[in-house]
């Protein structure tokens, strides 16, 4: 019984003695971690700036950028590990075993970890060799990651950056190119959005400037926005960043010091339900190192694809940090250079458009009766181009004109008539078919034949009294000597009649001829024709005030046109001027002038020109010698056109259809 008592006592104490053991291992295990953070708290070798916190059984030692896990080798079982291994595959965490590790621990752990062991009881210099070894290598790691991304986000800005000079190099559409500026302005920057303003004379050629709003862009609300002008004062955001040519980055406008000059305005936040909070202002710089304009964005957003609420502002909204300040200011000094060359643009095209817009008035000024046809002739080219421009079948489906084909199509549709420059006025003016002097110089002939008959009749009268003629002998002079006198007055109505320019019968073209061929006698008793053979030609015109010689020097005008325009410099935009403008009066049939162009020889802008032209021509209220024709009954001359084969049947039917005519109904101006 003692033995079994003796036994079972000596079995009780020995599983008391285990169960001490396993306590007392694992307060050790749980010293461990204890014990490591006071050892490297006290390693002076690892420099300032060290934080070192107990979590668990975990050790958290941090430097800079590197951090490494201190843990006891015996607690990996526990996983303490775990909620650090995304940080530890990426290389952004480095693992410290203490103790001796369990077999296939290590495999648990992500591939290419920095891990550093060191054994139980380990020397300081052990130590800190290890951990020290461990922080350097993840702080290279995590310093080479973030040159990475550097290096990545540097040849994404840089490409960015290079597509935007490009881009807005080429522009030279003043309007485009300062919506392209802003809208690359905020891309790069993540504003929500921004403004532009551009720097003018407050006169024309007064050195006082002042900025002109151009344009805005929101991405969270919409508003309608019109141009206006600021004076150039550093009372203003804009102001002042123009006028000491440099950013204003101004993290909250709502806290903006009362040192500064300028302030902030919220009446556009409570008028379109905003919230401005971040803003900045950069100067932009022309290559004459003059200010130019001002680019002015608001709130940079965390999220560039949010929009924003007044609601969400507070979260949303941060400063524009030195980088976007940086990437703006890059953007900003091409945009001065590439809005310097659209402005210099710009005026170069105002100045060429006036030029040729004085031109065109100068030589209507010569034809009063085709005053404003140039002006409608252009508007209704353009009009019918821009008509072909949005058709979807039919022969000229793939047909598309640019910017600068319009704008040569313009030019070449109001010079088209420059060549009358090289025409007489008085055939550019002729409004009858005699021109006024030779109507005169007719009309003293028949008044000189009509007092010969008088004085013929009185010397007739005095002769036959002297003959002793009795009452009827003078009644039957006086009745001759009338009928001679009512035919001379029938005959001067028909040269009247005739001189009008509209469609004769064939009876009075042989009655002019007629008239050709009677002569009168002068004082000197020399017989002349009472119409003379030009006199003849000119009233037996059939259509219009022009006989075939003044025709021809009318026609000549093209002529003039193209040599004229020729000898313009017009460069590679609109080189194709004098072409267009010189075949404006060529047919489909070959039968056209100057050079009987066929259809394929024939510009398709000559082509549109041409209807236009022609409806124009039979429309306009200016011709003294024709009425106004309606559009119907234009429209109907047109189609006949087209069956002759002198215009193109498709743009006639575009014309018809898009109502291009309604474009010259109203009042136009050069």
């Amino acid at each position: 019984m003692r033995d079994a008592r003796s036994r079972a006592s000596a079995s009780g104490s020995g599983e008391r003695m285990q169960d001490r053991d396993r306590t007392n291992d694992t307060e050790m295990t749980d010293l461990a971690p204890v014990i490591l953070m006071r050892a490297v708290e006290v390693e002076p070798r690892l420099g300032d700036g060290l934080r070192v916190e107990l979590h668990g059984v975990a050790v958290e030692v941090q430097r800079g950028e590197g951090l490494v896990i201190g843990v006891s080798a015996s607690t990996l079982r526990r996983a303490p590990l775990d909620p650090y291994l995304p940080r530890i595959a990426a290389g952004h965490a480095g693992v410290l075993l203490v103790g001796q590790l369990p077999d296939g621990m290590l495999d648990a752990l992500p591939k290419n970890a920095v891990i550093a062991h060191v054994p139980d009881l380990a020397s300081p210099d052990a130590l800190f060799v290890a951990l020290h070894g461990a922080l350097e290598r993840v702080e290279l790691r995590v310093a080479a990651e973030r040159r990475g991304r550097w290096l990545t986000r540097y040849r994404y800005e840089l490409g960015e950056l290079i597509e935007i000079s490009r881009a807005i190099s080429q522009e030279r559409d003043l309007d485009r190119l300062l919506t392209l500026i802003l809208e690359k302005s905020r891309f790069i920057t993540g504003a929500d959005a921004g403004s532009i303003y551009v720097l003018e004379s407050v006169t024309p050629g007064s050195r006082e400037k002042r900025l002109r709003f151009k344009l805005s862009q929101n991405e969270s609300v919409t508003f309608e926005s019109r141009e206006f002008t600021i004076p150039l004062t550093t009372r203003s955001v804009a102001g002042a960043a123009a006028v000491n040519r440099k950013p204003i980055n101004i993290p909250d406008v709502y806290t903006i010091g009362s040192d500064e000059p300028f302030g902030f305005d919220p009446s556009f936040d409570r008028k379109v339900g905003y919230r401005t909070r971040s803003m900045i202002a950069m100067p932009m710089i022309s290559a004459e190192d003059d200010v130019i304009g001002v680019i002015q964005l608001i709130n940079k957003k965390r999220d560039p694809q949010n929009r924003l609420t007044v609601e969400s502002v507070d979260r949303e909204v941060v400063p524009f940090d030195q980088r976007s300040e940086d990437l703006l200011a890059t953007l900003a000094s091409q945009a001065g250079i590439a809005l310097e060359n659209a402005l210099l643009y710009d005026e170069i095209r105002r100045i060429f458009d006036g030029f040729v817009r004085a031109s065109v008035q100068a030589i209507e000024q010569r034809d009063p009766t085709t005053s404003g046809h140039s002006l409608r002739v252009s508007v209704l080219s353009c009009g019918l181009a821009e008509a072909v421009d949005r058709i979807t079948s039919g022969p000229y489906k793939d047909m598309r004109f640019t910017r600068r084909d319009l704008k040569e199509l313009e030019y070449a549709s109001l010079l088209h008539d420059f060549g009358k420059i090289g025409v007489r006025e008085e055939v550019l003016v002729k409004a009858k078919k005699l021109y006024p002097h030779q109507l005169d110089q007719v009309r003293l002939r028949f008044d000189y034949v009509r007092k010969s008959l008088e004085a013929e009749g009185w010397k007739r009268k005095l002769d036959a009294q002297i003959a002793g003629a009795g009452a009827s002998d003078l009644k039957r002079i006086d009745e001759e000597l009338a009928a001679r006198a009512e035919e001379l007055e029938i005959a001067w109505r028909t040269v009247q009649e005739a001189n009008e320019p509209t469609v004769l019968k064939e009876g009075d073209f042989t009655r002019i001829a007629e008239l050709g061929q009677r002569t009168y006698v002068d004082a000197c008793g020399h017989a002349h024709p009472l119409l003379t053979s030009d006199e003849v030609v000119s009233l037996q015109v059939t259509k219009g005030s022009l006989h075939d010689r003044e025709i021809e020097e009318i026609r000549s005008h093209v002529v003039h046109t193209f040599d004229f325009l020729s000898s313009i410099p017009w460069g590679k935009s609109f080189t194709r001027i004098p072409e267009i403008a010189g075949a404006h009066h060529e047919k489909l049939n070959g039968r056209g002038y100057p050079k009987g162009l066929g259809s394929e020889q024939i510009p398709l802008p000559s082509k549109i020109m041409t209807i236009a032209d022609i409806f124009d021509a039979l429309t306009a209220r200016d011709r003294p010698y024709k009425k106004a024709m309606p559009v119907d009954r234009a429209l109907s001359i047109l189609g006949f056109e087209v069956k002759d084969g002198h215009v193109d049947g498709e743009l006639v039917r575009i014309f018809a259809e898009a109502e291009v005519f309604k474009k010259v109904e109203g009042d136009l101006s050069y």
